[in-house]
């Protein structure tokens, strides 16, 4: 779904105790499945699959994780994704890990894919049909937040 501000709600979820360190807040460890989750929602909701029959899919190259306030047992979250650049064979995009009642942005992630030939393990153009389903996305202005 996407919301009146161009993101895509991409995942839900609720924070157990098992998920938290020893300090009480969500470990680390716990973080990355539920972006890479997210990827696959956020990719699909923009109508670009990951893994095709013709042996090109996505890897990601660069991931940066701004943890800017606590996860905590009992939290509920939202996350909310969205391209911000394209380029001849990579896509830039965001996910924004909020609470789901307050609205608090917890953590951000910015990740570079790039589209990848999975049998020459190299990256390659992204394809016009997909490149035009992209920039229909795109939300320039979402980086200046």
């Amino acid at each position: 779904m996407k919301s009146t501000d161009g993101k895509f709600d991409t995942f839900r979820a609720v924070i157990h105790p098992w998920q938290c360190d020893v300090m009480g807040h969500m470990a680390t460890r716990h973080y990355s499945p539920m972006f890479e989750d997210a990827s696959y929602h956020l990719f699909s909701m923009m109508g670009v699959s990951g893994e095709r029959d013709d042996g090109l899919g996505w890897a990601d190259v660069r991931q940066e994780y701004e943890y800017l306030k606590e996860v905590r047992r009992g939290d509920l979250l939202l996350l909310q994704s969205y391209p911000v650049k394209l380029g001849s064979k990579s896509i830039t995009y965001v996910h924004e890990m909020k609470d789901a009642e307050s609205d608090d942005l917890k953590t951000r992630v910015t990740t570079i894919s790039v589209r990848f030939d999975l049998k020459a393990r190299s990256a390659v153009p992204i394809e016009d049909e997909i490149r035009q389903r992209i920039e229909a996305n795109l939300l320039i202005s979402a980086l200046s937040e």
